[in-house]
């Protein structure tokens, strides 16, 4: 996992988050672009924060006054942009290196889920390229 380092309000969300969730939070990332806040939990750690029925996002959600969303961390971006694009049906993520040498994952998902991988207005796509260039210098995400 690369060297992050948080901000005080990011520090903030993520002590508010770990006292409802009872998760720590390996990262927080503040999203001002689609008005949400991504918290990054260890593996097997999201159902839990996300609570049963997802209370614990919706209690989140009520007092940030911002999107909630839970992300679980990954030890390669393949698996990362997968955990990204969930609920998603992700069949492949392949990431290779483009003429400029720029790294690009390009990601196959299941043709009906591929409206559910996007998102409204491109958040959930948004979402994966955020965080697969933060964690491992990933440059572009392509949808196929």
């Amino acid at each position: 996992m690369p060297d992050i380092r948080l901000t005080d309000e990011e520090i903030r969300y993520a002590t508010l988050f770990e006292s409802m969730t009872g998760v720590t939070p390996l990262d927080v990332v503040v999203d001002s672009d689609y008005n949400r806040i991504i918290f990054v939990v260890g593996k097997n750690q999201a159902a839990l924060a996300v609570g049963k029925g997802g209370n614990n996002v919706r209690m989140l959600r009520q007092i940030i006054g911002r999107d909630v969303e839970v992300v679980e961390y990954a030890e390669t971006p393949e698996e990362l942009i997968k955990n990204s694009l969930y609920p998603a049906r992700v069949i492949a993520v392949k990431v290779t290196k483009s003429p400029s040498g720029n790294l690009v994952a390009i990601t196959t998902v299941v043709p009906e889920d591929k409206g559910l991988a996007i998102g409204k207005n491109g958040r959930n796509i948004a979402k994966a390229k955020l965080l697969a260039k933060r964690y491992y210098d990933v440059d572009r995400v392509v949808l196929t």
